[in-house]
């Protein structure tokens, strides 16, 4: 069974970001696991802590039971929680071996994180270079030998809330047309964050304009709505162009 491997900074940041890419492979038959680094508690929950009596371990669970929520509509086969804070986002070995163990047992046929660079959010590029490290040591067969070790999967960046200060560049432009209303679902589930609703509904029919664009246009490309946008890290080997 082909698989993929989704791991975000918080609770949130795969929907935004990936959704689609999740609700389409999902239906394809491809098992998807999230891995959520931290809830996102400190930084990206201000609505929520401005609710009367608001503590610490409520708003994590009140982030949790929204990412559970979403990923249901997305179809996910898994979700997980790692719970290593936010602002700033650390993990030490053993949440570092702990991921790797998820690696190794999802063996993903690819993997999705954030840009290497966000100057205005730097728990996002964190969680990338912990997924690089980690692939990495999941690829080591001096790493609990014995095990299955991973082989290469790709490991595709996903968009930006602001590309231009990222250095974040799409090779690979994906359409979620079809599944659309689930990242919409999944979406309206973040009520922290009611605020991006729309802005990544406007990131989607942008990316479909760049779709068709890149597809045709005009001349016979294929009609798309919405889509995602990555930027890929490792090439990619083919057999033809």
């Amino acid at each position: 069974m082909s698989t993929a491997l989704v791991i975000s900074a918080h609770s949130a940041d795969f929907v935004w970001r990936c959704g689609g890419a999740i609700a389409l492979h999902a239906e394809k038959g491809i098992d998807v696991t999230i891995v959520c680094l931290s809830y996102g508690e400190r930084g990206e929950s201000a609505k929520l802590w401005k609710n009367a009596g608001a503590t610490l371990e409520g708003v994590k669970a009140a982030r949790r039971k929204e990412a559970e929520a979403a990923a249901a509509a997305l179809g996910a086969a898994d979700i997980q929680f790692f719970d290593c804070g936010d602002y700033p986002l650390e993990l030490d070995r053993d949440a570092k071996f702990r991921l790797v163990d998820v690696i190794r047992k999802v063996q993903p046929d690819f993997m999705l994180s954030h840009s290497m660079e966000d100057p205005y959010n730097t728990d996002h590029p964190y969680a990338t270079r912990i997924a690089l490290e980690c692939r990495m040591i999941a690829q080591a067969w001096g790493h609990n030998p014995g095990e299955k070790v991973l082989g290469a999967p790709q490991l595709y960046l996903f968009e930006p809330h602001q590309t231009e200060q990222c250095a974040w560049k799409p090779d690979t432009i994906l359409d979620i047309t079809p599944v659309w209303k689930k990242k919409k679902a999944a979406i309206e589930c973040m009520e922290g964050q009611q605020h991006l609703w729309d802005y990544y509904t406007n990131v989607a029919e942008n990316r479909a304009n760049q779709f068709r664009r890149n597809s045709g246009g005009q001349a016979g490309g294929r009609e798309a709505k919405y889509a995602e946008g990555f930027q890929s890290i490792f090439p990619r080997t083919v057999d033809a162009l």
